[in-house]
């Protein structure tokens, strides 16, 4: 049952059909005609963009943004950059990362030197 609330605080009953379940088949057929939801082929492959790793390090180290900015020295709207996807880490930030992710107290410690 379905009820719509009024502005005046009069409520109305709604008739609601409940839906059909639907086959594999329909759910292919359904999704293949969403003009929202192509296809995945080669070309739209190659437009996507990777997860950057940046982000799933930090959550990992349970870090915000500014505190893994801060911890390695990284600016934060080059990280911001990173994780949103607007750029990627260059090869020296890709290592500097790799080395974070493989002892990130030790890089936090020799950084404070």
């Amino acid at each position: 049952m379905l009820i719509k609330r009024h502005p005046d605080g009069a409520e109305e009953i709604l008739a609601v059909t409940p839906v059909a379940p639907m086959s594999e088949a329909d759910i292919e057929a359904a999704a293949a005609s969403d003009p929202d939801n192509l296809p995945l082929t080669p070309e739209r492959q190659a437009q996507l963009r990777p997860v950057p790793r940046v982000k799933t390090l930090r959550r990992a180290l349970g870090l915000t943004q500014e505190e893994f900015a801060a911890r390695y020295h990284i600016p934060l709207g080059t990280l911001r950059d990173w994780e949103q996807g607007r750029s990627q880490p260059d090869q020296p930030a890709r290592a500097f990362l790799t080395v974070i992710a493989r002892a990130p107290k030790e890089v936090a410690e020799l950084l404070l030197k």
